[in-house]
């Protein structure tokens, strides 16, 4: 999934020194594509990164019976993303509910399903689509999240898609937790990561405290889906990110009456000064206008070296927005 504001901001990011902190994040609303509404939780303004996750949308659920023949209404359609670029970066993406067509240029085409890992990795540069097929099931509710690559992989892996259907799982006291990235309490997932990584869906029972191993140097964030919890002294609730900072071995996660499905968020703070703009992430300004100006060349000519055409999307790629006047500079992870 792309990020479309009409008015993208820069964001750098660098190392932090944070602790144990209990900081709760709201979203705020965007619209993709053509028709998709998300709730972005990061960037945020305080807080710009968990570890390498550098953004991380959350949408749905939304009811995809309520189609219309036009694509200006947000949300009725389901997912309508046409091919777009990225450079160093992986997308992760996750549902709930629901199942979205993914294609790229590398020639992968995938239906994703609820509770399996599909992550793309752009390396220099990649592109792909993601939509709705006429005949996905009638409720769409997930996320999609970046992870910032590293300087010494980002621009030399090859770019590609890997996809997993059978994801580690484990039980612990009333909670069930699937792991989709990394590793949590000794059950690691074969996803790729290229810096310390967490990533996980954790369902806790109505009332039930899950104690969950943490990783002191790791800083870890959670995300409400469905329910709401306790953290600290923080109940945050569908669609709130409470941030937990660094420096624990343990966290009690306490599940409403109701109980809580949750996605864990974790990583070694990322340390490396970083831009984003729009769907690109560099080191400098110069390094996003190439990859603009390499994106907008694909276009005109189907295709080019960094940024093959999509195999199979029936459609024009999504051109990139017009670079802000001003030449775009380092930010601090946290404000």
């Amino acid at each position: 999934m792309s990020d479309l504001e009409k008015d993208p901001a820069e964001v750098v990011c660098s190392g932090s020194d944070q602790g144990p902190v209990f900081e709760l994040l709201e979203p705020r609303e965007v619209v993709l594509g053509r028709s998709t509404k998300v709730r972005r939780l990061l960037p945020n303004k305080n807080r710009r990164m968990v570890g390498a996750w550098c953004f991380v949308d959350h949408y749905g659920p939304d009811d995809l019976t309520q189609r219309v023949d036009s694509y200006d209404a947000p949300g009725e359609r389901g997912m309508l993303v046409p091919p777009h670029p990225h450079t160093s970066l992986q997308t992760v993406s996750w549902l709930f509910e629901g199942e979205i067509e993914h294609r790229d240029s590398v020639g992968s085409h995938a239906l994703v399903r609820p509770g399996e890992l599909n992550i793309m990795t752009a390396g220099n540069g990649i592109a792909h689509s993601e939509v709705s097929t006429p005949d996905a099931p009638p409720r769409l509710h997930g996320a999609q999240l970046w992870v910032a690559l590293p300087d010494a992989v980002r621009t030399t892996t090859s770019p590609a898609f890997n996809a997993y259907a059978d994801l580690p799982q484990l039980d612990l006291g009333g909670a069930r937790i699937t792991v989709m990235i990394g590793t949590v309490a000794g059950v690691t997932s074969p996803a790729p990561a290229y810096t310390p990584l967490v990533g996980a869906d954790i369902t806790i029972e109505p009332g039930r405290t899950l104690p969950l191993p943490l990783t002191p140097s790791n800083e870890y964030a959670v995300l409400v889906v469905d329910g709401a919890l306790t953290v600290g002294h923080l109940t945050p609730s569908f669609g709130e990110l409470a941030y937990l900072g660094a420096g624990r071995d343990t966290v009690d996660l306490v599940a409403s009456d109701n109980g809580v499905r949750l996605l864990l968020l974790g990583g070694e703070p990322f340390t490396e000064e970083l831009v984003m703009w729009w769907n690109f992430i560099g080191r400098t300004h110069e390094e996003i206008v190439a990859a603009r100006d390499s994106w907008q060349a694909s276009i005109a000519a189907m295709g080019n070296d960094r940024f093959p055409a999509v195999p199979g999307y029936d459609g024009d790629p999504l051109p990139a927005p017009p670079l802000p006047g001003t030449t775009l500079k380092p930010r601090p992870r946290a404000r």
